[in-house]
């Protein structure tokens, strides 16, 4: 009977040794989640907010993932999405029908995007993992997201519609007008009047000399040519 007794005494001990050279030399393994710190993103446009983490242990069924958001105003976060082996997106709220699961557990990842975002999105985001045993470390990580208004941009459909439809027939009018005046129509009645050779010597008539000097003077295709590089400029 004292032979058993010390036997069962040792082994104890030696259960109790194991354990404890276990407990100091293998440690509970901690795990590491990690997001960006700041996002931007466009009124309207869709929105990934990343979140990875580290473990050493496999992802198992037991593993889940929660985003918590906190408004921009304040308060306390308030939970909108969970997984755990399934996807649970939020039923309602500003949320409702706007979060698409991007996360793959097998390869640390357990990112969301956020659909059609809106100035009422502003505020911080938490992403929450748990993996046990992997109990210590950081499972959780924060990004502040930033939606801003969307700035008008002038497409070149816009511009090139607006170069042929109004500023080529103005420029068009205004050098029809110009040649008009620069060149005015001559009176038949000068040009083509008779005058007898004997009153007066071909090439003596001062009409003749007159209209010939006015003729010397800027035409139209002179003025076309000076005026044609200010419009294309202008365009």
């Amino acid at each position: 009977m004292v032979w058993r007794q010390h036997r069962i005494i040792r082994l104890n001990i030696v259960v109790l040794l194991y354990l404890m050279v276990c407990f100091v030399l293998c440690p509970v393994s901690a795990m590491t989640v990690s997001s960006p710190a700041e996002v931007h993103s466009v009124r309207g446009n869709a929105v990934t907010l990343t979140c990875t983490f580290t473990s050493t242990s496999r992802a198992t069924s037991r593993m889940s993932v929660d985003w918590s958001y906190r408004p921009q105003t304040g308060g306390p976060p308030q939970a909108f999405f969970h997984f755990s082996s399934l996807a649970f997106p939020p039923q309602d709220g500003q949320f409702n029908g706007r979060v698409k699961w991007l996360g793959s557990p097998a390869r640390g990842e357990a990112s969301i995007q956020l659909l059609n975002a809106s100035l009422s999105d502003n505020g911080t985001y938490t992403c929450s993992v748990r993996n046990p045993p992997d109990v210590h470390g950081s499972p959780t990580s924060q990004t502040v997201l930033t939606v801003t208004p969307k700035v008008p941009t002038v497409r070149f459909s816009d511009v090139a519609v607006l170069l042929a439809f109004i500023l080529l027939p103005s420029a068009i009018i205004t050098l029809a007008l110009l040649g008009r005046m620069c060149c005015p129509p001559r009176d038949k009645s000068q040009t083509q009047g008779y005058h007898s050779p004997i009153e007066v010597t071909p090439g003596d008539e001062p009409g003749f000399k007159q209209i010939n000097r006015k003729e010397k003077n800027m035409t139209c295709c002179d003025l076309y040519f000076l005026v044609w590089p200010f419009f294309f400029f202008c365009s």
